[in-house]
């Protein structure tokens, strides 16, 4: 079985999101997904509009996704790599190099952003309808 592991605060979920766990299942058997937590957002100067909880209850909710973990830290990688048995590491490619640390532990792949859509557009184009 291969295993594979993402990272992401995944607020307000979108259709890129929800592309970025496809793409990352089809590579592997096993798919797990690390959230940022609260305390770790807080951490990062980062606001999420759903709770962690309420962000673990969509993300099991979606067919691609078979465990959801929390990310408390930026350090915690490598651990849950090697806990998890993970043999590929997902991340979109804005990130790119930044986890190249992890391929003595596993292959790192980056995957391209889907265009046209993310968490800050939505969060923007909100902002702009409702003060016109």
């Amino acid at each position: 079985m291969k295993k594979v592991i993402t990272y992401g605060t995944f607020d307000l979920l979108h259709w890129g999101h929800v592309n970025l766990l496809k793409r990352a299942k089809d590579l592997g058997d096993h798919l797990t997904v690390a959230i940022s937590t609260d305390e770790f957002n807080k951490i990062k100067n980062k606001k999420s509009y759903h709770s962690f909880d309420n962000r673990k209850m969509i993300l099991e909710s979606i067919r691609y996704v078979d465990k959801v973990i929390p990310e408390n830290d930026w350090e915690q990688k490598i651990k849950d790599v090697i806990e998890h048995d993970i043999d590929i590491f997902v991340m979109g490619d804005d990130w790119k190099g930044k986890f190249d640390f992890l391929k003595d532990y596993c292959e790192v792949i980056y995957l391209p952003r889907t265009v046209g859509i993310s968490t800050s557009k939505i969060k923007t184009d909100l902002f702009r309808i409702n003060n016109g």
